[in-house]
């Protein structure tokens, strides 16, 4: 069986983020943490009924918004329902995002106590003009100070969240933010170009940005200094020390399947009679998925002509690539379906085979978007 993650969807924020496209809302009264646990758990409940799930949970994600706003107490109680649902891997990872701007010692504390082993911190910049422009609530000292508390607090696994290609930024700026997340010594650096997405303030208002040619030869001195301070490139925006990839986001690229509780989460869930790949989404709006719970539940099961691409859009961003016999069990599908493709990209090297791995080339690596273009059936 593939192995099975949760993610869990908390969507409340201090304030919006111009340049974030997630299902988050800023807040404006006090959060119903009590009613939303409940609401999780029972939504939770419904998906295992549905799916009939048995499988032990492999990672948990909690995911935001910004999950640190809950109390220790709501998450707590929040992981032990779910204990009393599923069986949890002994070595199972469970993982909070967390921003600087809610960070407190104590909280850090309680969240190592209660079982979360990996924080996951969204510190975009050290840079305080950069944090100013895209509209973050904290400062470069709160985030450096997040970092410490974090250690000091009992976590050995913890990732730091940055972005590059931001306003006015340089090569130096953004290799400044590399040296002084590396210099806190986490596990992994999610490192990530800011994009311009529909329905944000910045699509709508854009800010000036780096040519494409400085955003990308900054990324690759960042690169290079990362991987000599031993941090692996193994997905398009991961970098970890060896042996701490992220590996509930691992199951996600490696096409495993994962529930999704929350407003807005999305899950998928493979089914071995009939053979069928369902995807899902709860409803985005904080209230209405509290309310209609039972009733707006979104299942889409994908089309066997769309397998191939939904496979390689989780895969090809993954340094190692897949093997033939992992394709073929996780879609049910033969690889000669897209052989030809990929012997097409191979000649244009874009794609590299060894024995039975395909994985992106050097050069396909930055084009991965356009591969995938030609596995559109």
């Amino acid at each position: 069986m593939l192995p099975l993650s949760l993610y869990i969807h908390i969507p409340w924020c201090l304030k919006k983020c111009p340049y974030c496209d997630f299902n988050s809302h800023a807040i404006k009264s006090d959060l119903p943490e009590k009613a939303y646990v409940e609401c999780l758990l029972n939504d939770l409940a419904l998906d295992i009924a549905r799916f009939q799930i048995q499988r032990p949970l492999h990672s948990i994600f909690i995911g935001g918004g910004t999950p640190s706003l809950f109390s220790p107490a709501s998450l707590s109680s929040l992981l032990d329902g779910i204990a009393q649902q599923l069986t949890f891997n002994p070595d199972i990872e469970i993982t909070l995002e967390a921003n600087p701007g809610t960070f407190e010692y104590q909280k850090f504390a309680e969240y190592r106590a209660m079982g979360i082993n990996r924080l996951s911190i969204g510190i975009q910049s050290f840079n305080d003009d950069a944090l100013q422009a895209l509209g973050r609530v904290h400062s470069a000292d709160d985030a450096k100070k997040a970092a410490e508390m974090a250690k000091t607090a009992g976590f050995d696994n913890v990732n730091l969240d940055l972005m590059f290609g931001l306003p006015q930024s340089t090569i130096k700026s953004t290799l400044d933010d590399i040296e002084t997340a590396m210099a806190l010594q986490p596990t992994h650096i999610s490192f990530y170009q800011l994009t311009l997405e529909p329905n944000t303030y910045f699509h709508r208002y854009p800010p000036r940005l780096p040519t494409e040619d400085a955003i990308f030869s900054a990324q690759l001195v960042c690169q290079e200094h990362l991987a000599a301070k031993g941090y692996q490139q193994y997905e398009v925006s991961a970098y970890s020390l060896e042996g701490k990839q992220c590996r509930h986001n691992l199951n996600y690229w490696q096409f495993g399947d994962y529930l999704g509780i929350g407003a807005g989460a999305h899950g998928k869930i493979s089914l071995a009679l009939p053979n069928q790949i369902i995807r899902t989404q709860k409803n985005k709006h904080p209230g209405h998925y509290q309310q209609l719970l039972a009733q707006d539940r979104c299942e889409n099961t994908i089309a066997c002509h769309e397998l191939p691409l939904e496979f390689l859009m989780n895969h090809l961003r993954l340094k190692q690539g897949f093997t033939t016999e992992h394709f073929q069990r996780v879609t049910g599908m033969s690889i000669e379906i897209i052989a030809p493709i990929l012997n097409d990209c191979i000649q244009d090297h874009l794609i590299q085979k060894s024995e039975n791995t395909y994985q992106c080339s050097a050069q396909g690596w930055y084009f991965v978007d356009n591969i995938l273009q030609r596995f559109i059936l």
